[in-house]
């Protein structure tokens, strides 16, 4: 059975691109030439995967991202647009987003995208509840908590902490993390990573005695029970 994805892109020859690039990689492409519809189909058939630009008619990316993730947390989403500084894929992985691409690319690095992120999707851990130390995830209710306090984290924020517990006491490289968490090569010219670790260190660390989120200087990041400064 034929992998389904919907785009959702307005410009009609990236559209037209999109659909034809992808469609010699074997996928059944479906499209929407704006926000409003491409939600309203999405929710309605539930394909396999969506891709999305930000800037739109009817309804943005990113508002069409988080209602998608509202009614379906684990829909496969990626987001590919024109806007590429830090702060753009901050907001883009913040809405719910799985991954995000520039423009230009090209579509053997976005079927790549595809492939990973849908694998990933199909091997999700089984276990409901991860703890480490005073850490308990649900990846069911999607609850965090920290002892008796619970924590408000953002989809990536919680992606990002699952796979720090799901591999904590070890040492991860950013570009591991990239490839892992996003499903994207690091970039050396973006702090994404470094940004979402800062949040994520606020929520976990901040108002606790006991800090669990480390760096290692040049290596990258560590979830380990061990009282020390970090950076």
């Amino acid at each position: 059975m034929k992998v389904s994805i919907l785009v959702i892109e307005d410009d009609a020859r990236m559209a037209e691109l999109i659909s034809r690039g992808l469609n010699e990689y074997g996928y059944t492409v479906t499209l929407a030439d704006d926000g409003t519809r491409g939600l309203r189909m999405a929710l309605d058939n539930h394909f396999d995967l969506v891709v999305t630009d930000i800037i739109l008619p009817g309804m943005n990316g990113l508002e069409v991202c988080k209602r998608l993730k509202v009614a379906d947390e684990r829909y496969p989403i990626i987001m590919l647009t024109a806007l590429g500084t830090t702060n753009d894929k901050v907001d883009g992985f913040d809405a719910g987003a799985d991954d995000y691409m520039v423009k230009p690319f090209e579509i053997r690095e976005l079927n790549a995208r595809i492939h990973a992120l849908l694998k990933r999707s199909a091997s999700l851990p089984k276990s409901d509840v991860l703890h480490f130390a005073d850490l308990e995830l649900n990846r069911l209710t999607k609850v965090v908590k920290r002892g008796e306090v619970e924590l408000n984290l953002t989809p990536k924020e919680f992606n990002l902490l699952e796979y720090m517990m799901l591999n904590s006491n070890r040492v991860l490289p950013k570009s591991e993390i990239a490839e892992k968490v996003w499903d994207t090569t690091f970039d050396t010219g973006t702090n994404f990573i470094d940004v979402y670790i800062s949040y994520l260190r606020r929520k976990v660390d901040k108002e606790f005695d006991r800090k669990l989120i480390h760096t290692k200087p040049g290596m990258g990041f560590i979830l380990k029970e061990e009282n020390e400064n970090s950076k």
